[in-house]
């Protein structure tokens, strides 16, 4: 934790107010760092903050704003600019949406873009800045291992077509964002959890006893797995991946899927 002669730490959290996003919470005060809670709902917010003050005796500050509305969406990137001490963002407000597509409301399915893409884009340009020009900072852009599921199938899958693919754009925009940033001493990561023992399958209507119990994590390791992959510099978590090799080999195929396609004629089959 901070004292009167070392710099206070900054953190910011969307989301914040129950699972993931609470989880870091805890975990990021117990490290000893002044929080900025952001979430939709005051109460558990400001909750949340009482007992993180009275126990940790850090400072947090909470603001209870819809990121997608683009009015509260520019006041928090307001916010983010402007703190001088912020080392960590962690953009993790979202919510599932699963169903059919053509049974999602189409207003619904924007919000979901502009929770999951638009406010996740937004609040990392308000954040970078600072952090290169203080050298130092990570962000944090919580995605999911549906990010990897377009090829398959529903069921045993959700239907998620919308869900799943503004995860697979957090990873990818995290992972080139990641290579413009060598060497300016700020990192970012993709976090792409499994199920969570969270609110979020409850919210939808799906029970989460459907799921066995050994697949679903606690919060509070997927937020270790997140920290401690910071350290190791990955770019893309996956908590209970055993084998990052598979993330490589994924990464080879994009390659070759490139080079093996880079040709002004169409291929053969196309060939009439």
């Amino acid at each position: 934790m901070a004292t009167e002669t070392t710099p206070r730490r900054g953190a910011l959290i969307t989301g914040a107010s129950s699972g993931i996003g609470a989880a870091f919470a805890e975990r990021l005060a117990q490290d000893g760092f002044d929080l900025i809670l952001i979430a939709r709902r005051q109460d558990r917010l400001e909750a949340l903050a009482r007992r993180l003050r009275e126990h940790r005796h850090v400072a947090v500050d909470v603001v209870a704003a819809d990121l997608t509305r683009a009015d509260a969406l520019r006041a928090v990137e307001g916010r983010v600019a402007q703190e001088t001490a912020l080392e960590l963002l962690v953009n993790n407000a979202g919510f599932g949406g699963y169903m059919p597509f053509v049974s999602l409301d189409p207003d619904r399915a924007e919000e979901l873009i502009r929770l999951q893409v638009t406010a996740v884009t937004r609040l990392t340009r308000a954040a970078l800045p600072g952090m290169i020009a203080r050298k130092k900072g990570a962000i944090i852009n919580v995605s999911s291992r549906l990010a990897f599921s377009g090829s398959l199938p529903s069921p045993p899958l959700p239907k998620r077509a919308t869900y799943s693919a503004t995860k697979a754009y957090i990873n990818t925009f995290t992972r080139i964002l990641a290579n413009e940033l060598e060497g300016t001493g700020v990192q970012v990561q993709a976090l792409c959890p499994g199920v969570v023992r969270t609110e979020f399958h409850q919210r939808m209507g799906m029970d989460p006893g459907t799921f066995p119990a050994a697949m679903v994590m606690k919060p509070e390791a997927v937020v270790d797995a997140s920290l401690a992959g910071l350290r190791l510099g990955e770019v893309i978590c996956v908590p209970a991946l055993k084998d990052p090799s598979l993330l490589a080999q994924l990464e080879e195929s994009e390659r070759r899927l490139l080079e093996e396609s880079n040709s002004g004629t169409p291929a053969p089959r196309y060939r009439g």
